[in-house]
């Protein structure tokens, strides 16, 4: 905290009405303590600026809610100009939440009633709180159970002991957005109470996945230490639900979508039950037959899949996971399909709304075959998957022997249904409509096939609603897999990563994880089938944003696409030895016989696989290693594997959030602006930058200013050197295949596929061809989002305030080509 710079003004004498409708003088100087607390050991903050913004707020006769309000409000004015702020904001509303939630079980304890918004009362220090914590916690364990909103399990716990390990002073940690995503969507609550305080959810989703371990106190505490540490933050879903009466525990689930209407409406309903608790959905509808397709049963002809995609779109925004966030699902087609060039439309704003999917993601499912044929300019058969069934079990060699031949059946006049494009026409529809309405993503088949560890268990159709789960599906069974994702940031030893604390980290998360497959809650068989045979995880990583910083690599550098496979390589090596280490404790997973794994083929290894399919120019991949893979790879044969798989790189857009780092693997999107999200709009500057802009002199109230005028840009600002320009460059202004590139570093270490989204600032049909060819060219499994300029969120700011403080204005917000959401939220 800095000196006071200035003296507030005088708080205005105004009465404030407390929950019982009692009114009272404003205690200016409570007020006072609870911003200088808030401020205390903040660089750069001045609580006089916080409460000179506060005064001219209070009016008489208002509540002690809206006191808090705008305590809150008044700091989170600042973050702009200061990104301690963020941090001042983020404990003034822990101060409100502490007085809701201590007021709420005191008055539970004491038998009074709850159902008011508690008042003032309640609101110990930092210091006080230190003391109370392991006493509130027990309360709090015991008053969830009575509601029915913790399992009865949980009171068995040794609550003295893990009450004990809580950090109350973690809880200085977060940052204004994160601390309100969980008030928001994650606390637990009696009729919108809030009684649970951040330490405790930590403490709650830890105990929740140790609940079955044969030392559940030690491992509790164990799992806590790397959640409320932010090392690593468990999948939304399990944060939602860990240690529930419900603990549907699973980020995503991908289904395949059988050619007969039982098996259509069979989906509708999975789709919905596995969406209610905070599933993401994939959607394989490659067997549904196409437009024009023989009915046997009617003598008629099939409308094709499009019509049955407008209600699993709307029956993904019906179940919408109990306002906490949007339900979600993605369609995914085979390019070969019938119906391709419709589904290829599903999201244009024009047309038949009844064949328009306005809500639901879409992805091609692309096979190398087509590729080829884009790029010697060949003819592409459309067929209805009625005629051909087996192409959608088939990929590499073998799908393109097969393919062949039946395009050569249809010239002779064996097949019924068929239509024949021009590959590369076919291929430009697809990146037009990627440009214009940001759908359907490119994803490739074969690689995720080629690739797979379960290549002997079945066929992966599909990927999820976010591109980086890569699992095998059928009739029989829904692929589930179990995500989370390691800060990389929080495992910075000044520029480099701390080998052994990441070790320690992922060997702990893989633990958990793997927990999560026995104690979920499944709400349809076929998952539950799925996930107990197979076994798979997900681990991620997020905060890679914060660590090229530290270490000054540019994105667009070859320092960064280094670390890319430098860093992956490591967490890959762990979480392999790790998996390993649980398949002697606890097992080798059902289906381990036969998989890749068993035959001593690591991800590093599979790429040979890939190579082998693919011919001259298809595959230019580095495969490049420094660790000790030959050592592993002897342990893993020796062992087996508790998991089928072990890595995914999720979007990590809201538990990164939570963190208070950048999400997943991707570029800063912006040093300064807004973002939105279901909590509502946040002001987000980049701290990092903040700190080197100060460390050569350059922070000021001029430069916060100009950042705002060139949407968080430093490209055009004078005063700042080319190096800082260069280590800061926004998304926008980074060549994407610099993203390739350092994705294909990345995409060799793992045994599933990684969320990239793709940036062009200003789009061209060539620009676009050139990208995802190369994409494919480098062993890409998959790609996400492309987002274009336009569909930026930005505040503009007016100094028309009398004494030329900045004035946050929220400037429109515009969609533009492609991009929807900024954030998806649904699988992490």
């Amino acid at each position: 905290m800095t000196e006071t710079l200035y003296a507030a003004p005088s708080p205005p004498e105004v009465s404030i009405v407390d929950a019982g409708g009692a009114r009272y003088p404003l205690d200016a100087s409570r007020v006072r303590a609870v911003v200088e607390q808030a401020c205390r050991d903040v660089d750069g903050v001045d609580p006089a600026a916080v409460l000179d913004a506060c005064w001219p707020c209070l009016y008489d006769g208002m509540s002690a809610a809206e006191l808090d309000e705008a305590l809150v409000m008044s700091a989170r004015t600042l973050i702009e100009t200061e990104p301690g702020y963020s941090r001042v904001t983020a404990r003034l509303l822990l101060d409100t939440l502490r007085g809701e939630a201590l007021s709420y079980l005191a008055a539970a304890v004491a038998g009074g009633s709850t159902a008011e918004r508690p008042g003032a009362s309640h609101r110990p220090d930092q210091e006080q709180m230190r003391e109370r914590y392991p006493g509130y916690f027990t309360a709090f364990v015991h008053r969830a159970v009575e509601l029915g909103q913790l399992d009865p399990a949980m009171a068995r716990f040794d609550l003295a002991r893990v009450g004990a390990a809580l950090v109350p002073d973690r809880d200085l940690s977060f940052e204004f957005l994160g601390l309100r995503t969980l008030y928001d969507r994650y606390l637990l609550h009696d009729g919108g109470i809030r009684y649970e305080l951040p330490q405790a959810f930590f403490m709650r989703v830890a105990m929740g996945l140790a609940l079955r371990e044969d030392d559940p106190d030690r491992r509790a505490v164990e799992f806590y230490e790397l959640l409320s540490t932010f090392r690593f933050m468990a999948s939304t879903p399990t944060l939602f639900n860990a240690g529930t009466t419900r603990p549907q525990l699973s980020s995503c689930f991908l289904t395949t979508v059988d050619d007969s209407l039982d098996a259509i409406f069979r989906s509708y309903r999975n789709n919905a039950l596995l969406a209610k608790y905070s599933g993401g959905l994939g959607n394989d509808w490659t067997p549904v037959r196409g437009l024009g397709a023989h009915i046997a049963g009617t003598n008629g002809k099939s409308q094709g899949v499009v019509p049955f995609l407008k209600i699993a779109n709307d029956t993904a925004i019906a179940v919408n996971q109990g306002g906490k966030r949007k339900g979600a699902a993605c369609a995914y087609l085979e390019t070969w399909h019938i119906d391709i060039e419709e589904f290829l439309e599903l999201r244009k704003n024009t047309g038949d709304e009844r064949r328009r999917t306005h809500d639901m993601n879409t992805a091609n499912w692309v096979p190398d075959e087509f590729l080829r044929r884009v790029v010697t300019d060949g003819e592409w058969t459309l067929f209805s998957p009625d005629e051909v069934p087996d192409l959608h079990e088939l990929y590499g060699h073998a799908f393109a022997e097969r393919y062949r031949a039946y395009e050569h059946a249809a010239r002779r006049g064996e097949i019924r249904v068929h239509r024949t494009v021009r590959a590369v026409d076919l291929w430009r529809r697809m990146l037009t409509m990627l440009f214009e309405t940001g759908h359907p993503w490119i994803t490739f088949k074969d690689p995720c096939n080629l690739r797979s560890p379960q290549r002997h268990a079945g066929v992966v159709h599909s990927s999820n609603l976010c591109t980086e789960i890569t699992l095998n599906t059928s009739a029989e069974e829904v692929a589930v897999c179990n995500l989370g994702s390691v800060n990389l940031a929080a495992h910075l030893s000044g520029a480099r990563i701390d080998d052994r604390l990441l070790e320690s980290t992922v060997r702990t998360a893989v633990r958990m994880l793997d927990n999560v497959i026995d104690i979920n809650f499944y709400t349809v068989d076929e998952a539950r089938a799925a996930n107990l045979r197979h076994r798979p995880i997900g681990l991620g990583v997020m905060g890679y944003a914060e660590t090229l910083f530290a270490i000054g690599a540019p994105v667009d550098s070859e320092q960064a696409v280094e670390f890319a496979d430098r860093s992956m390589e490591l967490v890959s090596y762990h979480a392999i030895d790790a998996s390993s280490r649980l398949a002697a404790e606890r097992g080798r997973y059902e289906s381990y016989e036969g998989s890749l794994w068993s035959e001593g083929i690591l991800p590093i290894d599979s790429l040979r696989l890939l190579a082998g399919s693919r011919e001259d120019g298809e595959c230019d991949v580095d495969t490049s290693t420094t660790l000790a893979w030959q050592a592993l790879r002897e342990r893993v044969r020796q062992r087996g594997m508790r998991n089928s798989t072990v890595l995914a790189v999720a979007p990590t857009a809201t538990i990164a959030n939570i963190c208070g780092v950048s999400p997943s693997v991707e570029p800063v999107f912006r040093n300064l602006y807004v973002k939105s999200n279901m909590s509502g709009e946040f002001t987000v500057i980049n701290p990092c930058l903040v700190e080197d802009l100060k460390r050569h002199g350059l922070w000021d109230e001029e430069i916060a200013a100009e950042l705002k005028r060139q949407d968080g840009s430093l490209a055009t600002i004078d005063r700042v050197p080319e190096q800082l320009k260069r280590l800061y460059a926004t998304a926008f202004e980074i060549d994407s295949r610099w993203l390739v590139e350092a994705a294909s570093r990345r995409q060799k270490w793992i045994d599933q596929a990684q969320s990239l989204n793709l940036y062009i600032d200003t789009p061209s049909g060539r620009a676009l061809d050139e990208l995802y060819r190369h994409a494919w060219r480098k062993g890409l499994k998959t790609t996400y989002y492309l987002r274009t300029r336009a569909a930026t969120r930005v505040e503009k700011s007016t100094l028309d305030r009398a004494d030329g403080a900045l004035n946050a204005v929220p400037a429109t917000v515009t969609y533009s080509c492609g991009t929807g959401d900024e954030d998806c939220e649904a699988c992490q």
